[in-house]
């Protein structure tokens, strides 16, 4: 069965552009012109992506995924915000609401293609392995995103697993590449910056997210601004 992904963007170019290459690779897409309608259409086919931009008419991007994130059954749901915003503040503000990856405007179609292929293939891992632990009664394993197990009441503490930062230890490269994240920089930008392919890069950020124990960009971003771990 297809990905369905859902596209909310005001720009009616920009929504049918990124509606058509996305329905060329085989996903079913779905549009909103706005946070509001998108909102209400994500209840009403639940799908298993969302694509948004930031400035939008009666409800924004940061209050759509504030309140998808308010939904117990869209806390996995992957999102990706395309923006022309580029403060380090603003990139702040949407990885803490829970957006995995910002694609600044203007964007090439296969970076935007690569990366949903990424996410949704990741997503669907976490919620494999979330479904099995909830059917065999086991305790929630760590590859579990944080706002899951914060909202998990029966998670006894003996089973939660807490990393000292003091510990953590990043290679010079791994440094790096923490540091263009956090600037909410994709792998293919990061790679130009480094002079290193894509590839290589997600190899750094897989090292990353081992390390920290994290399991995905909005989490070690989150946890490297907390925890002081980035110049």
């Amino acid at each position: 069965m297809p990905f369905t992904i859902l596209v909310a963007d005001d720009n009616v170019g920009t929504r049918l552009s990124v509606s058509d290459y996305l329905e060329m690779l085989g996903y079913i897409v779905i549009r909103a012109e706005n946070g509001e309608e998108a909102l209400s259409l994500i209840d009403k086919y639940h799908p298993h992506l969302l694509v948004a931009d930031i400035n939008m008419p009666k409800m924004d991007g940061y209050q759509l995924v504030r309140h998808v994130r308010a939904k117990p059954a869209f806390r996995l749901l992957p999102v990706i915000f395309l923006t022309e915003r580029g403060t380090t503040e603003e990139r702040i503000m949407g990885y803490q609401l829970g957006c995995d990856l910002y694609l600044p405007k203007p964007f090439e179609m296969q970076e935007l293609g690569a990366v949903i292929r990424s996410l949704l293939e990741r997503s669907q891992i976490m919620q494999a392995e979330w479904r099995m632990s909830i059917a065999g009664g086991k305790p929630i394993p760590t590859s579990v995103p944080e706002t899951i197990s914060n909202h998990q009441d029966n998670v006894s503490p003996e089973h939660e697993i807490v990393f000292d930062v003091n510990t953590i230890a990043l290679s010079e490269r791994e440094q790096q590449v923490l540091n263009l994240l956090t600037q909410g920089l994709s792998n293919s930008n990061i790679g130009k910056r480094m002079h290193l392919s894509p590839r290589t890069i997600e190899k750094y950020v897989s090292s990353i997210l081992r390390k920290t124990g994290k399991n995905n960009r909005s989490e070690v971003i989150r946890f490297a601004l907390q925890n002081h771990l980035v110049d």
